[in-house]
Parts: structure tokens; sequence; C-alpha cells
């Protein structure tokens, strides 16, 4: 399906394989693409009649892939394929013999995973497959949330912002959007509970959303302090190791600080996850307008962030 053409043999002696290409053959042998594919094959269009046939279902999630690598809207996304020959032979796209989808069919596509909210049933499949292959969940939890930023522009067809996004003040500066809330396995960084709220949602409201409930500690930062009692009742056998908050009239004593750096050594391991979505992927602001569609881009980014990480240890697999 990806093989070269001749021009790529013959008259390109001197080429260097790029980071996109490399990066591109690593996710190639990573995702299980047969187990993913049979969970939106229910939901996929069939041939009908004497129409024109659907896209084939693997090139299109392959297509929704790069998307969310590389931050691409539906246009670009299109812009990109006939530019790129290394997405190209990732997709499996020949221009001497077939054109690249249209920017329709891409937003057709992610309608459909919307519809049937599938990114979530694609982040739990991309969980177990990875507890499969040896990444399993630890009895620690290291939970935390993030802004995405959404416009706050009112210049627009209905003259209003995001009713669905709201504002939060974090430190002196205000933030309008939504939150990504996250729960990180202590051991392998791997992202195993994911949930979407806006972001004037205080992170200690979805605490339980974020344990399953077999973990021995729990961290977190200082907006999860003084929820001992919901850690507990969500995973019995859980110490809080969150950090202490002070106030103004009770600030913290050296030992709090000192417990408090401790506890960050681990804590800050949810940091990566977070650094793979935000910064790598791009995903700093909300791409569509609504929190039920972007909380589905959520769950697919947190399922291929996930498998960014587990890169490494799933190719030494693999050549094993």
């Amino acid at each position: 399906m990806r093989q070269q053409t001749f021009a790529d043999e013959a008259f390109e002696r001197y080429r260097k394989p790029t980071r996109r290409e490399q990066f591109l053959e690593q996710m190639e042998t990573v995702i299980p693409w047969q187990e993913l594919c049979a969970v939106i094959e229910p939901y996929y269009p069939k041939p009908e009649g004497a129409g024109r046939p659907p896209v084939g279902l693997e090139r299109m999630l392959r297509i929704h892939f790069l998307q969310h690598w590389f931050n691409l809207s539906d246009p670009a996304m299109e812009e990109a394929l006939y530019d790129s020959r290394a997405m190209r032979r990732f997709v499996g796209i020949d221009l001497g013999r077939e054109p690249v989808p249209d920017e329709t069919t891409i937003l057709k596509f992610r309608h459909l995973l919307e519809a049937h909210n599938l990114g979530q049933r694609l982040f739990e499949l991309i969980s177990q497959y990875l507890q499969e292959k040896g990444l399993k969940v630890s009895t620690g939890t290291i939970v935390d949330a993030t802004i995405i930023s959404a416009p706050s522009s009112t210049k627009n067809r209905d003259k209003q912002r995001d009713p669905e996004m709201h504002q939060t003040r974090k430190g002196n500066q205000w933030y309008f959007g939504m939150k990504a809330h996250i729960g990180v396995d202590s051991k392998s960084r791997m992202i195993h509970a994911v949930a979407a709220t806006a972001a004037n949602v205080h992170d200690s409201q979805v605490l339980p959303d974020l344990l399953h409930g077999e973990e021995t500690r729990v961290w977190g930062d200082s907006a999860y302090s003084g929820q001992g009692e919901v850690i507990r009742a969500c995973a019995p056998q859980a110490l809080d190791f969150t950090n202490h908050k002070g106030c103004r009239n009770r600030p913290l004593t050296r030992q709090d600080r000192a417990r408090n750096r401790t506890k960050s050594r681990v804590r800050a391991r949810v940091e990566h996850p977070f650094h793979v979505l935000k910064r790598i992927f791009g995903f700093v602001k909300v791409c569509y307008r609504g929190l039920d569609k972007n909380a589905n881009r959520l769950f697919t980014a947190c399922g291929l962030v996930n498998l960014y990480l587990a890169r490494r240890h799933l190719l030494r697999q693999a050549v094993g």
C-alpha cells in the first residue's frame, strides 16, 4: 500500500529521510490499525448501488490521525496531502492514480466519530492494547488539569462567544475555554482517564472520574488539597499525596514546603503527557465550537499521546 514510485527510486539519489517520515514510520508500526478500524466499521457507510464507493476506512482513519499529530484543519489537511509526499505515503495515496479525499469527506468522517462518541472508544481500545503489550496501570495515579483556550471574540455570525466555554482565573490572568482533566499512571506516564469540562469547573470536582479505584497513592497539586474523603471513597486503599495548600492566616510551614517538593518529584510526571498534547501535537486551542466535539478530539488525542509515549517500548517488541 505504501510503495515507492519509480520517480522516488530513480531521481532522488541523495534524498535524506526527514523527521516527519521517521515519525510516521514509527506510528505505522505501533498503531493497531485493524483493531481500531473494527470499532468504527459498524458505523461506516457501506457501498450501495452504482454510486461512488466510500473512501477506505483505514485510509480515513490515517488522515484523521494526521490531523491530530500536525494540528491541521480539514482544508489544511487536504492541502497538506497534496503538498507532502510523506503524508501521502503514510495514507497510501498515489496522485498518478487517484486524488486526495477532499475537505468535505474529511469533515464527514470527523462528524461520524463525533456522532457516535468513537473518540472515547478509540482511547479505551488503545489503553487496552497497551496493557496487553505490558504497559499495565499500576497502583499510583497522578491527577491534573490544563486549560485549552477558545476564541473570546464576538466577531462571528452569532455575535457571541461559545456558550459551552467559560472563563476562569489562574493567578492574575483570565482564560476562556475548556479544561482537559487527566489521570496518569505514576510509573508508565500513560493516561488512563480523561474528562473534558468548561474552564470554570474546579479541578477537584472531576477527581472521582480520574481514579480507577485500585490506587494505593494519589498525587496532585494544591487544587486537590482537602479531597482525602473523596479519594478514600473512590479508592479505599489510597493514600492522599496531594500537595498542601497554604492560606493567608495559615501559611505553609517549612516542613509542609519540603513535603510538597518531595511529592512534586513524582507529580511532575503528569507534565510529560501535557507536553506531548499541547507542544508536540499543538492542542493549545479548541478547534471546534461546542464541548462535545472538542471532548471527542481530546479522547482521540490522549490515545495518540499514549502511543507516542510508548512508541519505543512497542518498537522494541516489534523488532524482537
